[in-house]
């Protein structure tokens, strides 16, 4: 079972300043050396270059799908769309982290139109849950992302199942495929957020987006593509792009320690040793939208994407030298964790009977 090695001491001469004090100030020392590498600058030639490749990628496959008409070889531009829909919403998400410009405005805008008339998802939405996510990862009652879903992410929410849904909760790891659906519950969760009464800043620009872009796809297919080919492409796509957005976020967090509703931590552990980094190359941080170096982007929220690998060594060094436990795995290893720790949770009380609930208050 996964655990984790928090910070016992500091150095010796700051032994009488209060730890939570300690660790506030160590943070702040990372921060310094961040800055002080550049990493926090804008990266405009990287990103202009991805958001220029990827809406031509998307209008080329349209004009690829209007050429090929009446085919079943329809799939594979299903698939090719999947992906790039992907690394849209991965530019939607730096662009509401504000990675990609100085104005909060243009960044703003940015991910609502990436997200909204490309991808067909809820900025708002998004934002609103995804700021929670950041401000307290993996923290029940607070971390929407570990909330009641399909998976019971926490003891808690598995001991509170009967019947049909606690046996199934036991081996529910083995249902982990399913994450596929993750893009389509997106879209229905943004649709929800949308018709909604919750306050919602620019909900009239959304509405627009959101249904022009889905209302549009829909009426494309059906115009090119017979009901059952049409519904096979859309199924396809959905699948493709829930595939790798729900892998991408699942193997961040999900079998990393859980924190107790109560619990106080300091930031700099908060974001440490409750998220997970994949190993791997170039290929990797593309494929995953940079969120590989999960640990580096929830210090440094506002860190451009390529400036992540490079922060990565200032990072490792840092939780080094002050004891902070540094998780790293391969993508297959993290997969094996998020299995048991998903079948642990419906088995056993527990699963992380850890240090945090009795040395980080």
């Amino acid at each position: 079972m996964t655990t984790i090695s928090p910070s016992a001491t500091a150095e010796s001469n700051t032994r009488a300043v209060p730890r939570r004090e300690r660790f506030v100030s160590t943070y702040t020392e990372l921060a310094q050396q961040v800055r002080a590498a550049g990493l926090l600058r804008r990266r405009y030639t990287y990103y202009w270059t991805m958001i220029v490749a990827t809406v031509t990628l998307f209008a080329g496959i349209w004009v690829a799908f209007a050429f090929l008409g009446d085919s079943w070889f329809q799939l594979l531009l299903a698939a090719g769309l999947g992906v790039v829909l992907t690394q849209i919403s991965f530019l939607g998400h730096d662009s509401a982290h504000r990675q990609i410009f100085k104005s909060h405005r243009w960044n703003d805008w940015m991910s609502r139109v990436l997200s909204g008339l490309f991808a067909g998802l809820s900025h708002g939405w998004w934002m609103s849950k995804h700021s929670r996510h950041h401000a307290n990862p993996n923290k029940e009652g607070a971390d929407p992302d570990i909330g009641p879903s399909a998976f019971a992410f926490t003891p808690a929410i598995a001991s509170g199942r009967r019947g049909l849904a606690a046996r199934l909760t036991k081996w529910q790891g083995y249902f982990f495929p399913l994450i596929m659906f993750v893009g389509l519950a997106l879209h229905v969760a943004s649709i929800q957020r949308l018709a909604g009464r919750q306050p919602l800043k620019h909900r009239w620009w959304e509405v627009a987006f959101v249904t022009g872009r889905l209302g549009g796809y829909i009426t494309v297919l059906l115009l090119v593509l017979p009901p059952g080919k049409a519904a096979a492409f859309f199924g396809v796509q959905m699948a493709m792009f829930g595939l790798l957005l729900g892998g991408t976020f699942a193997t961040n967090h999900l079998g990393m320690p859980i924190v107790p509703a109560d619990q106080k931590i300091d930031f700099l552990r908060r974001q440490v040793l409750m998220s997970r980094n994949i190993a791997g190359g170039r290929f990797t941080s593309f494929a995953m939208g940079g969120l590989n170096y999960q640990i580096e982007h929830h210090l440094f929220p506002n860190m451009p994407r390529p400036n992540l690998r490079r922060a990565r060594a200032l990072v490792r060094e840092h939780c080094a030298k002050h004891d902070v436990h540094y998780t790293e795995t391969s993508f297959v290893d993290a997969y094996r964790a998020i299995v048991r720790y998903l079948n642990a949770v419906g088995r056993v009380p527990d699963p992380f009977r850890c240090p945090l609930a009795s040395q980080l208050r």
